[in-house]
């Protein structure tokens, strides 16, 4: 039997993409994996970055027409409406077992307000606007379109890849690395908030940092332009470069992309041409995150980032850069509690609750978002 086929019949990248999730994702999420597979191989929810460098004043009452609104505003009211539900129902559950009166839920109020309100306001951007529409709701953005200058009014992005950039909480004058920038939504968020004192993205791909300059020059007018240097470097050398200069670094690591790898042929990470690109990802991704680290003043503070559910691209990259970071560096780094913007931004995420660091976004159908893994540092 001599003419027997070449090769085996190609299995698409996608079907083993799937097949790997629903091997290891079953086991991680457990019961939640059904939900987010579904959501997962559905279609991706938007949200619409508002480009505060163009003249576009009526965007945002055009889009509240549509029954869409600002995420990033939105979140503190709604927060604070919850908490106050919470600490009066906590109250009155006090009052019914006797142990106080009425008083007790007025201490609560003032307490909620007082207390919780400032820190859970004060770690968010007002200066990011980015519209979405409500659960279950799922219209979709028109096209973006340029202003009388020529710049685009806003930017269709995941609202989830927001988190990261409102994680780190770019203040006035701070100097900011993002070492893996392209294709370049987060590189548009971070100067959106209009606080850069020095923006550096990095990319190691000429072709997406490319991408990324297209992008800039249809958003960001020339002077802001200026503020931001663009370079191609392997970010895993970052460090060789400029070591130790940062006040805020994104480390928004290449990963398995989940979404994409589960539903697109092209560019798919688990073809089988790519099995080792693949199981070498959490080498590279600890490698880039040492850099970040590295690139990092001392008081600094790093974020990372991945768009897939994998523990292994998650968690445990970060456990093992704190390892890393204290042995062979004699450099004490620490995970900030990011646990705040569960509560924050519950209305317009779905969120993990067991992840052991770090916010995980989970893809679900009314809140079609994510994957979005991030967690903060600060090198002590």
């Amino acid at each position: 039997f001599t003419h027997k086929a070449a090769t085996a019949p190609r299995i698409p990248s996608t079907r083993l993409a799937l097949h790997h999730f629903d091997t290891s994702y079953s086991l991680h999420l457990g019961a939640l994996w059904p939900s987010v597979r579904a959501g997962l191989l559905c279609e991706q929810k938007y949200g619409a970055l508002l480009n505060n460098f163009a003249a576009a004043d009526h965007v945002p009452q055009e889009l509240e027409l549509l029954n869409a609104t600002d995420f990033v505003s939105e979140a503190p009211q709604m927060a604070q409406q919850w908490q106050q539900g919470a600490a009066v129902g906590e109250a009155a559950r006090g009052c019914q077992e006797g142990s106080g009166e009425s008083r007790t839920v007025m201490q609560a109020e003032m307490m909620t307000q007082a207390e919780v309100s400032p820190p859970l306001c004060a770690s968010i951007s007002s200066k990011i606007k980015c519209y979405t529409f409500p659960r279950g709701d799922i219209t979709r953005f028109r096209p973006a379109r340029p202003d009388a200058l020529g710049l685009l009014d806003y930017y269709l992005m995941d609202a989830a890849s927001l988190l990261p950039v409102l994680a780190l909480n770019v203040q006035p004058d701070d100097f900011v690395l993002d070492l893996c920038a392209a294709p370049g939504g987060k590189t548009l968020a971070l100067l959106q908030t209009g606080f850069c004192g020095h923006l550096a993205a990095n990319d190691i791909s000429v072709s997406r940092t490319k991408r990324l300059n297209q992008i800039l020059h249809s958003y960001v007018p020339r002077e802001v332009r200026d503020t931001v240097s663009i370079t191609s470097y392997d970010g895993r050398d970052w460090d060789q470069v400029e070591g130790g200069t940062f006040h805020k670094v994104l480390v928004d690591v290449p990963c398995t992309t989940d979404r994409h790898s589960a539903m697109e042929e092209e560019n798919n990470i688990f073809h089988k041409r790519r099995t080792k690109e693949r199981q070498m990802l959490p080498m590279l991704q600890l490698q880039l995150l040492m850099a970040g680290i590295l690139a990092t003043k001392p008081g600094g503070e790093v974020v990372y980032s991945t768009c897939s559910l994998s523990p292994l691209q998650n968690e445990c990259v970060v456990e093992r850069a704190l390892e890393v970071a204290e042995s062979q560096f004699n450099i004490s780094v620490h995970v900030e509690d990011l646990s705040h913007f569960r509560t924050l931004f519950q209305e317009t995420f779905s969120f993990f609750s067991d992840c052991r660091l770090g916010e995980l976004v989970l893809p679900h159908l009314t809140a079609n978002f994510g994957p979005m893994y991030f967690c903060k540092l600060r090198r002590m």
